[in-house]
């Protein structure tokens, strides 16, 4: 599992998970499409933001392999803003390739700083 360096563990002042530390011994927890309702409260909002605006900055428009980012938090996006970047797509491979779609992110989240992208 590829590990990024610098890449921020969690969103700054919360317990919100951005990147895990080591394999699932029980197997790789697979991305899925999480549905995000209306109703959501406003933290898990910016958590959401947060991260996006952490792989945009990472990772840019190029593909990139899922390695230790965190499942939970990336199905939040998976499906609209990061897509997989390769066919067939594994969703249970740390090895998996993405992709951010930046339409999708400036529509959905379009408090993020965007200058220069």
């Amino acid at each position: 599992m590829l590990k990024y360096r610098g890449f921020p563990g969690r969103l700054a002042g919360t317990d919100y998970q951005f990147t895990i530390r080591r394999e699932n011994k029980k197997g790789v927890t697979p991305l899925i499409r999480r549905e995000r309702y209306a109703d959501r409260k406003p933290a898990d909002r910016r958590a959401d933001a947060g991260f996006l605006e952490a792989l945009i900055q990472y990772f840019g428009e190029e593909p990139f392999e899922r390695g230790n980012l965190d499942a939970g938090r990336l199905s939040w996006l998976f499906g609209r803003e990061v897509l997989p970047a390769e066919d067939p797509f594994d969703p249970e491979s740390y090895e998996a390739l993405l992709r951010i779609d930046m339409e999708a992110a400036r529509l959905s989240f379009p408090d993020l700083p965007w200058q220069g992208r």
